[in-house]
């Protein structure tokens, strides 16, 4: 891999994510931001928007005033250490050492805030909003924020997720390399779990080949989803990532269905993966054709001044054209993930669903956000023909004309090359 064509930020990134701050909070006549991030000992954060401030590792607090520099609060002297050591490698850090606290306590927090002279006005919070699909009310401890509105009965806080959520989504020039770095290390994932599936292979080592990938191309990728079968209708980690039983050992005329998650930089790209093993029922590919023609239906509309709503639409047309079934949203934005599709309720159709709790059709959550050049989504279609369902896409990036549409190799089921 030639280092030289990694992408990276300069201060210049940085000098324009801090102005946009500040004019955010001269319109919302906020006083400072006080953003909490999520740790990374996971796989990546998912709620970090921590790191768009401070290009430093997630997991941190930030508080911002609106005249000054950023205050970034650390979980302990692990990270003191890392900020440390990449200094000594010559790395630029965009927070410097007088600026960094060791601890992110309700006390250390809020003497940071009395010492900025913070301790009443008007404070905007990130952490407090909702952060779908896996936090849909917040990541803020209970007892530390209760105890942040006990010491500091004088301050407005105010729920600012979506507004900075909104602020970070349009990519400037220097972002869309981390994207464009992401997706072709997804690729390179794909390819090597087509290449290492076959029968006799177990999911495991399909699993490994992907994510090792990914580690190889020098980045932390989020655990992929991913299942098999002769007609998997499951999403998510596998079952053996979590209960004690052996990986499953894959068969002719299995499929294998996967989201492949990669990251660079902070930027994230999710892949749509369907694997077929040797001789699958027809279905599949029929499934397949559908779940192509909703995806460039989706990318014809990706255009700006439209409406995210507009592009969720065009989508289903042909999903609702056909007799078959779909079971998850067709597309969500990403960086931020914001915006989510609608869904059909149709996962109570599935044989045996009628032993669950009953899943509801919902409507598209951000239908009226309008499109700009930087936003990026996952267009992410699947259909299912009798239970042999096919699920395609990847993430895309609006631009002035044209969309960049990324990960050509998930756009179509796949075949295994043993």
């Amino acid at each position: 891999m030639n280092d030289m064509a990694v992408p990276t930020l300069s201060t210049a990134e940085r000098d324009r994510r801090w102005a946009l701050t500040r004019e955010l909070m001269a319109r919302e006549n906020l006083d400072a931001l006080l953003v909490f991030g999520e740790h990374e000992d996971a796989g990546p954060a998912q709620v970090a928007y921590d790191t768009w401030f401070t290009n430093e590792r997630p997991g941190t607090t930030v508080v911002f005033p609106r005249d000054g520099e950023p205050i970034v609060h650390l979980p302990g002297g692990m990270f003191i250490l890392d900020h440390l050591e990449s200094s000594r490698r010559g790395d630029e850090s965009w927070i410097p050492p007088r600026n960094l606290r060791a601890s992110r306590t309700s006390a250390e927090i809020t003497d940071t805030l009395a010492e900025l002279g913070l301790n009443g006005g008007n404070i905007g919070v990130v952490g407090l909003g909702a952060h779908l699909p896996w936090h849909p009310e917040g990541i803020l401890p209970h007892t530390l924020w209760s105890r942040v509105l006990d010491k500091l009965p004088d301050v407005e806080f105010r729920e600012m997720d979506v507004a900075v959520a909104l602020m970070t989504m349009r990519l400037s020039d220097e972002e869309i390399p981390l994207v464009r770095r992401s997706a072709e290390i997804g690729d390179a994932m794909v390819q090597a779990m087509v290449d290492t599936a076959g029968p006799g292979v177990s999911e495991a080592e399909i699993y490994a080949a992907g994510m090792a990938e990914g580690f190889r191309r020098g980045t932390l990728p989020a655990a992929m989803h991913l299942w098999s079968g002769r007609d998997p209708v499951a999403s998510g980690i596998p079952a053996w990532c979590y209960r004690a039983q052996a990986p499953r050992e894959l068969a002719d005329g299995d499929v294998i269905y996967a989201e492949v998650f990669s990251q660079f930089g902070g930027r994230h790209t999710q892949h749509q993966v369907t694997i077929a093993i040797g001789d699958v029922h027809e279905d599949f590919w029929r499934a397949g054709d559908v779940a192509q023609q909703s995806y460039h239906a989706g990318l014809a509309t990706l255009r700006p001044g439209r409406t995210f709503g507009d592009v969720v639409e065009a989508m289903h047309a042909p999903l609702d054209a056909h007799d078959g079934q779909t079971y998850l949203i067709a597309a969500h934005s990403i960086n931020a993930l914001l915006a989510a599709g609608k869904g059909r309720g149709d996962i109570s159709l599935l044989p045996g669903a009628e032993a669950y709790p009953p899943v509801h059709a919902h409507p598209t959550f951000m239908a009226g956000l309008v499109l700009e050049p930087g936003m990026c989504f996952v267009l992410e279609p699947q259909y299912a023909f009798g239970g042999h369902l096919a699920h395609v896409g990847g993430t895309v990036i609006v631009t002035e004309d044209e969309p960049i549409a990324l990960s050509p190799l998930t756009r179509q089921v796949l075949r295994a090359r043993r």
